[in-house]
């Protein structure tokens, strides 16, 4: 198993969910639904009407209107869910074991009327064409809608922006490069013993002070200036305060972020993004898995929860501003803005039989 496709993996491993430690949720938001949810739960969107549509990976996409949810879309697997003008877009993600993929896996799909149609086969580009260079692995975690009906797939362990025409052409847009990383965080999580190390302890806690860390897009969004913003999740160590946002060029193909002029970092010293989303004032709501990391989240099982921040760009600057809208939240997951303003969140995201929708003041 790759570096890579462990790591990405780990978002998705619902099955220890119930096992991991809670922490409580900040009095910052209000509970917005009663639903049980199959979970786990990855992706937000408002649609047209101001209903909710949540990618729910244990069952398919779900409507939650007036408290009162709907499965609309049978779709097992799904990471993310984006309405369209003509419909809705889904992606599903992917997995290293074996057992939990299937022939929904790893591919785009429009949703109409309920009649769910595959668009894109993602898994198949990677292997094709493999835009990043790296070892073969693709895990698409978020989608985004384009003006002309295509859409925007951040492959979280493909390192890519991918785009997919209304045919189901798919081009990719942009990879996100390695990036030297402390090692601190991992070693503190696993208690690691001061060097010199003894033998027996947690393979990390033998790890030089910096090691490459993948960038792992995990979300993307679509700015109010037509360019296209991703979020770094960030690889193994695991990280506190080095995922990025990077900023896109709408046009841009094939770019290789780091050395083209076609992106550029916009903001930075967030921990573990998992999730981005704007509003129709302009700004950025960017969602942290966990102060402490993924890693605190999915394997040391001692998180510190979760942050929703509202980033604004600076007047007349390239670079954004960012302050934290609610924290101490327990694994939140994404988020969206309605018509009104209004901030939803998923938390809880991945406990059966605990994940909700929060509203924050």
């Amino acid at each position: 198993m790759s570096v890579r496709s462990r790591l990405v993996t780990a978002v998705l491993a619902s099955a220890l969910a119930a096992v991991w430690a809670l922490v409580p949720v900040a009095a910052t938001g209000s509970h917005g639904s009663s639903y049980s949810f199959a979970t786990p739960l990855f992706g937000l969107d408002t649609d047209i009407d101001g209903s909710l549509l949540v990618a729910d990976a244990g069952a398919g996409v779900v409507r939650l209107r007036h408290n009162r949810g709907t499965l609309i879309a049978e779709l097992p697997g799904v990471s993310d869910v984006t309405r369209t003008w003509f419909g809705l877009f889904a992606v599903t993600g992917g997995s290293t074991d074996p057992a939990q993929l299937t022939p929904q896996s790893r591919k785009l799909f429009r949703i109409r009327h309920g009649k769910v149609t595959q668009l894109a086969d993602l898994w198949a580009f990677e292997e094709e064409v493999n835009p990043d260079g790296g070892a073969l692995d693709s895990n698409p975690f978020d989608v985004a809608a384009l003006w002309s009906g295509s859409a925007l797939v951040a492959d979280a362990a493909a390192n890519a922006l991918l785009v997919v025409d209304h045919k189901g052409n798919i081009d990719w847009v942009a990879t996100f490069p390695d990036e030297p990383v402390s090692t601190d965080n991992v070693k503190r999580l696993l208690n690691c013993p001061p060097p010199p190390v003894p033998p027996g302890a947690p393979d990390p806690c033998y790890l030089p002070p910096m090691i490459p860390a993948q960038a792992v897009p995990a979300s993307v969004a679509v700015g109010p200036d037509g360019a296209y913003y991703v979020g770094e999740l960030k690889g193994f160590p695991a990280p506190t305060g080095a995922s990025r946002i990077w900023r896109v060029k709408p046009h841009a193909r094939h770019a290789r972020c780091g050395t083209s002029p076609d992106c550029t970092v916009v903001a930075d010293g967030f921990t573990s993004i998992i999730d981005l989303s704007f509003g129709r004032d302009g700004a950025l709501h960017v969602v942290e898995l966990d102060e402490a990391s993924w890693f605190a989240v999915e394997v040391s099982g001692n998180p510190i929860g979760g942050t929703v921040n509202e980033c604004k760009r600076r007047p007349w600057r390239s670079s954004w501003t960012c302050d934290e809208e609610a924290t101490g939240l327990t694994m939140p997951t994404a988020a969206t803005v309605d018509h009104r303003g209004k901030v939803h969140v998923v938390t809880y995201a991945l406990i059966p039989g605990a994940a909700e929708i929060i509203t924050l003041r």
